[in-house]
């Protein structure tokens, strides 16, 4: 299984629905996947133990294996007017 690599700040987005998910509070609990949609776009807040991401979406933040997220790609921005066509 691949590692990947995130910085703090990095917008990521879901890409597999995991079984569950953890919350990032001091005492972690369970909760259902549907919490996080597929696609959804959150924030890296910091790498944990055990190669979890903690990651700040819409309905709070969450602890993610890398294999669940990716980085998202900054393609749908506006091209820069240095880019030639």
């Amino acid at each position: 299984m691949e590692d990947k690599k995130f910085t703090i700040g990095q917008k990521v987005k879901l890409v597999a629905q995991p079984p569950y998910v953890k919350t990032a509070e001091p005492m972690p609990i369970l909760r259902p996947p549907n919490v996080v949609r597929l696609g959804e776009e959150g924030i890296v807040l910091d790498r944990r133990p055990g190669g979890y991401w903690g990651v700040r979406f819409e309905k709070g933040a969450f602890l993610l294996d890398s294999q669940y997220i990716e980085a998202v790609d900054r393609q749908d921005a506006p091209p820069s007017p240095l880019q030639s066509n």
